[in-house]
């Protein structure tokens, strides 16, 4: 079975992830399908789905 670019993120899976630099709490951006650490300052893309949790993927976000 294949699973669309654009697969709905299982947003239960959100409580069992953290920010694998800070180990802090991840907030979802739906619209930009990403998975936000804002103590770490990055931004790690779903795809398909799946989030990836990997520094060199993530994108750099400005701090508030």
């Amino acid at each position: 079975m294949s699973h669309p670019e654009n697969a709905a993120f299982d947003r239960h899976m959100l409580e069992a992830l953290v920010c694998p630099v800070t180990h802090a709490v991840l907030s979802y951006d739906a619209a930009r399908q990403e998975l936000v650490s804002r103590a770490a300052g990055l931004a790690f893309p779903i795809r398909a789905g799946i989030p990836i949790m990997l520094v060199g993927e993530a994108r750099q976000i400005k701090a508030d």
